[in-house]
């Protein structure tokens, strides 16, 4: 019974339907011309041999009509193709959330099964104190995974209504990513983090520290998440010059297919398991980092590193940065 169901479907296909629109439009056109070609021929013929004024019964030349006529008929195809294009977007943003959706839950469900078990095996049974430990630290990286894709919704929540708070100050950004670095050195126990100093000293900028921090944190969880190295590793860069400031983010994990580069920054996108790379947390870290950027009037950027394994981001600011609009 279902798959008569199923196969009569692709006839509502989008697609097909605005094909046939189209072609409608474009055919009542075709044969309004035609009809109004032969009118308006049997309609001189009349005049001729009644030996009238065409200028007094046609008034219209038929041309001008079959033109105006013509651009009606364009505005009515660009209309149905921009609904055709919005109904598009809307479908592939339906899926995407769809996506998120099914990944979010099986992000938090994880770890949460994971809690339930250790819990009830302590309830159990009697571990010494050395096991107690190990698993209590299986325990905690479980909560600081809910608590990282749970703090992921919020700051989305934040970014996109504008309601992330704190001011916009100027603060030297070698500084602010050592500070980070310092402060969030035991989420990445595992991993060699090199921050390089550049040789001209300080570099300020305008900032919202708040928000910059959740960049950095993405960009650091991403270096560690998609990487198959023994020991991941991330090495930070800072260039400067008269038109911009450069932050390079440079890890050696498995890299990023360039089919995917111009996709990875949209909100909900996951690059699935083509290739090397499976899909994994939430497809939105490196879309809050691309809206953080933005806020900071600045973009970034994703190429595979050059001549190795991994990845490079490039956080770009532009150099002279008025404080209007970043309040």
């Amino acid at each position: 019974m279902n798959s008569p169901v199923k196969q009569s479907k692709w006839f509502f296909h989008p697609i097909l339907i605005f094909i046939f629109s189209v072609g409608a439009v474009v055919l009542s056109l075709f044969l309004y011309i035609y009809w109004y070609v032969e009118v308006s021929a049997g309609l001189k013929n009349v005049i001729q041999k009644a030996n009238l004024d065409p200028d007094h019964v046609l008034a219209s030349q038929t041309w001008v009509v079959i033109m105006v006529l013509s651009i009606l008929v364009g505005s009515i195809l660009i209309g149905i193709f921009i609904i055709f294009v919005y109904n598009q977007k809307t479908l592939q943003l339906y899926r995407l959330q769809r996506n998120f959706i099914n990944n979010f839950t099986h992000e938090l469900k994880t770890p949460v099964t994971s809690l339930k078990l250790y819990l009830e095996t302590f309830r159990k049974y009697e571990f010494s104190r050395e096991d107690q430990l190990k698993y209590i630290g299986y325990m905690v990286q479980d909560a600081d995974r809910m608590s990282d894709n749970i703090n992921r919704i919020f700051n989305l929540a934040k970014v996109e209504s504008k309601t992330y708070g704190g001011k916009f100050a100027t603060e030297d950004l070698v500084g602010v990513v050592e500070r980070f670095y310092k402060k969030s050195r035991h989420l990445f126990v595992n991993c060699h983090i090199n921050i390089h100093r550049p040789s001209e000293g300080a570099l300020l900028y305008l900032i919202n520290i708040s928000l910059f921090e959740v960049l950095l944190m993405n960009l650091f969880t991403n270096a560690v998440k998609y990487n198959e190295s023994e020991i991941p590793q991330l090495d930070i860069y800072f260039e400067r010059n008269n038109k911009a400031l450069r932050i390079r983010f440079e890890d050696n994990g498995i890299g990023i297919p360039k089919s995917e580069i111009k996709k990875i920054f949209k909100k909900f996108y996951q690059i699935g398991r083509s290739g090397n790379m499976s899909a994994k947390g939430t497809g939105l870290g490196l879309y809050l980092v691309e809206s953080i950027i933005r806020i900071h009037k600045g973009k970034v950027s994703a190429e595979p590193r050059e001549g190795e394994k991994g990845s490079v981001f490039t956080v770009i600011l532009p150099s002279k940065l008025s404080r209007t609009g970043m309040k």
